[in-house]
Formats: C-alpha cells, sequence, structure tokens
C-alpha cells in the first residue's frame, strides 16, 4: 500500500514538472508590438503597419526624446485581404514572432473607417493576445502608416506618445475621448448608442518627421495632436465633430474632469475664464403618449482663472451673474454637440440605451428606427448649474477701472 502511494507521489511530481513550458515564449524570439494602423490599398487590400520596439534602443532612456542612440521603433508593413494574412505576411520580413500582448495602441485610417469596420474588430477580438484596454483613433488626412512614423519628442515610443496626450488632453481640456477595443465592440454590437472615436493629424512635415532629426531640435519639424470626435453611424464614419461640439460631447458623456469656459460679460465675448474643476451629468429618458423624450442635467463647479473685464468679486450679484453666464455657456456647447449628432442622424450619446432600460417594451418598436427616425426628432432638454467655489488670489483685478 505504502509503496502504491509512493508511486502516485512521484507521477504527481512528474507530472507538474513536465507541464511547466509547453507554451513558453523566449523574449529574445518575441516581436513587441506597440501599435497597430490599419489602411487600404488601392487595390482594396488591407494594408498593416506594425510599430515595433527597438529594445536596445529605449532600455533605460523611455522617457527622453532625443539623443545619439539608434530609433526607438522599427516599421514594418505587409499587405492581405484581411488583417490576418496581412500579420502572416509580416512575418517573412521579421526574424522574431509578432506578439501583440504590449500592443495599446491601434489607429485606423480614414478611408478605412468610412468603408467600415466591422471585419477590423472581429479580428482584433478574436485575437487572444490582443488586449481589449488598447486605445483605439483615427488618423486625419493622413494614412496610419504614416502616423505611425512620425518619430516623437519627450516619449522615445510614439505610440506611448500619443496615449499620454489623449489622456490629458480628456482630463485637462475636454474635447477629446479615451476609447479603447472593448467599448467600441460594445457601441458596435448595440442598437442605442453609436461610437465615437478620437481623432489624431500630423502637424508640419511627414517627411522629416520620420527623421531621427524630428526629436533632436528644441522645435520638431512634425507633431502628433488630438483632433476632433469621429461619429460613426453603423460602423462607418460619417462625420467629425470638432471644438466646443466635441466638447459638448464629452459633457453629456459625463466624461469631463476639467476644462475651461469662456464667459461673456457686458459687451466682452471674452470677460473671463472660468476654470472647471469638477463636473457631473445625469441623463434620464421619459415617455409621454408613446414619445420619447430626454433630460440632462450638468452640474459643474470651478473657479476663476482669468478676468480681462471690470468684474467685482466682492459683489455676491456679480458672481451669481457669473455663474449664469457659464451656465449658458456650457448648455450652448451642449445644444451644439446634439445638432451635429442629428445631422448625421447616429446616437453617438447612448440615448437609446437609456429609452430601452427606462421603457423596455417600447424600445422594441423603435430600435430598428432608432437612429434615421427617433434620434434626429427627440426632444432633448438641458439644464446646467454652475456654481464659482473660488475667484483666485485677487478679489479685484489691477485692471478694474482701467
Amino acid at each position: 500500500m505504502k509503496q502504491k502511494m509512493a508511486i502516485t507521489l512521484l507521477l504527481l511530481l512528474c507530472a507538474t514538472v513536465l507541464s511547466g513550458c509547453w507554451s513558453k515564449k523566449e523574449l529574445t524570439d518575441l516581436a513587441f508590438v506597440i501599435a497597430v494602423g490599419i489602411d487600404k490599398t488601392k487595390d482594396g487590400k488591407f494594408a498593416v503597419t506594425f510599430q515595433v520596439v527597438n529594445p536596445g534602443n529605449v532600455a533605460g532612456s523611455t522617457q527622453r526624446g532625443g539623443g545619439s542612440g539608434g530609433v526607438p521603433v522599427s516599421i514594418y508593413k505587409a499587405t492581405g485581404d484581411n488583417l490576418v494574412e496581412a500579420s502572416r505576411k509580416a512575418s517573412k520580413k521579421l526574424s522574431r514572432l509578432i506578439y501583440y500582448a504590449h500592443t495599446n495602441l491601434v489607429v485606423i485610417g480614414e478611408e478605412v473607417a468610412k468603408e467600415g469596420v466591422n471585419g477590423l474588430f472581429d479580428a482584433l477580438e478574436r485575437n487572444s493576445e490582443f488586449r481589449a484596454t488598447a486605445m483605439v483613433v483615427i488618423a486625419r488626412h493622413h494614412s496610419a502608416e504614416e502616423f505611425l512614423k512620425i518619430l516623437t519628442p519627450i516619449d522615445k515610443i510614439p505610440a506611448n506618445q500619443i496615449i499620454k496626450t489623449l489622456q490629458f488632453s480628456e482630463k485637462i481640456w475636454g474635447q477629446s475621448i479615451n476609447v479603447d477595443i472593448g467599448t467600441i465592440i460594445n457601441d458596435l454590437a448595440s442598437p442605442g448608442k453609436a461610437p465615437i472615436i478620437s481623432g489624431v493629424e500630423i502637424v508640419g512635415s511627414v517627411q522629416k518627421g520620420k527623421r531621427q532629426t524630428n526629436v533632436q531640435a528644441s522645435e520638431p519639424d512634425a507633431r502628433l495632436n488630438v483632433n476632433g470626435l469621429a461619429m460613426f453611424k453603423d460602423d462607418k464614419l460619417v462625420r467629425w465633430i470638432n471644438g466646443e461640439a466635441a466638447r459638448g460631447v464629452v459633457w453629456i458623456l459625463d466624461k469631463m474632469e476639467q476644462t475651461g469656459v469662456t464667459i461673456e460679460w457686458k459687451e466682452k465675448k471674452e470677460a473671463a475664464v472660468y476654470k472647471v474643476v469638477r463636473a457631473k451629468t445625469s441623463v434620464a429618458a421619459h415617455m409621454k403618449k408613446g414619445k420619447p423624450s430626454i433630460s440632462i442635467h450638468i452640474q459643474a463647479e470651478g473657479d476663476i482663472g482669468e478676468e480681462f473685464g471690470s468684474i467685482d468679486f466682492t459683489n455676491p450679484k456679480q458672481i451669481f451673474a457669473l455663474e449664469k453666464k457659464a451656465e449658458k455657456s456650457i448648455k450652448k456647447e451642449v445644444v451644439k454637440a446634439i445638432e451635429e449628432a442629428k445631422k448625421a442622424k447616429t446616437d453617438i450619446f447612448g440615448f437609446g440605451d437609456i429609452v430601452y432600460r427606462s421603457y423596455p417594451r417600447q424600445w422594441k418598436t423603435m430600435k430598428s428606427d432608432w437612429h434615421d427616425h427617433y434620434f434626429p426628432q427627440l426632444e432633448v432638454n438641458v439644464t446646467v448649474e454652475a456654481f464659482i467655489r473660488r475667484t483666485g488670489l485677487r478679489t479685484k483685478s489691477y485692471l478694474f477701472g482701467q
């Protein structure tokens, strides 16, 4: 009996040793893809660009922009009838296995987005290495390939530069949105919410931006900027929304953290800047006689960041009047965003999802025609409450009375 137990224990120990490394991958055999760009060729094939990290040129200096070392990333490109074929073909150009576990950015060309992205996200979702948290952007005016070839200062890896730019732009300015693969797939699958994706663009010389000298100059010849939001209908890009209207989208989606709102005062259109430090948006659906409507309530708290006129901040009446002006400015941005979306006949705000959760029985008759019929005619009521908490270190500007 003891002998049988000993043999069984020995076999169990052997099993743990034998099964440990069946799927191991050596680091020296992997090509770490940090970003993927997707374009289309003239004959309709997918042109996929891979931004691969050069470990030896990045180690210990990921936060330095310049330097005399080699370039931090290498660019590889392959074409195919689909993403899987293009990825397999790229292996002919690399001495290492393409590895997507560290891919943090997917750049989609504007023309590809206009044709439709359903097939792209199906392929990305099925790949076990791809993270659902990888950020997605749309390349404006230039191809995704050109975008990934630009070398960037400050952050040596270009993909990291644009990811951080998006994060801080959303947090500080509020005219862009960080959207990942998982979120877009959920939006594509929802009949009551259309996808919206931030746009990025190249400012400056594309050719010079590809060179190492671009990160060695105090003023780069080319840089990557965040610009606008791409509105989708079904799986196709149909319209861009920019500026204050884009910020209105961020207000509605309850993603506003901080921003600066210009306030009119008397005859001056830009008399003061309301620096938002905290915001909360609530959206509710209502149904009356079978007709849906939406109410949006925004609460904002902020400080006075700048003042260009003769405003007396010691006067409570003037503070109250400024708050009303700030409310008017915020409401204007929100209404503008709704108007732009209605023109495109695409519910990027998820009003349809809110109607579904509140009135599931009525939603059944609306969902098939929500974007084309119900959403453009939807009544949306917007109310804003803005509070000025602080006026800075001065209660009366030295400009007062001039």
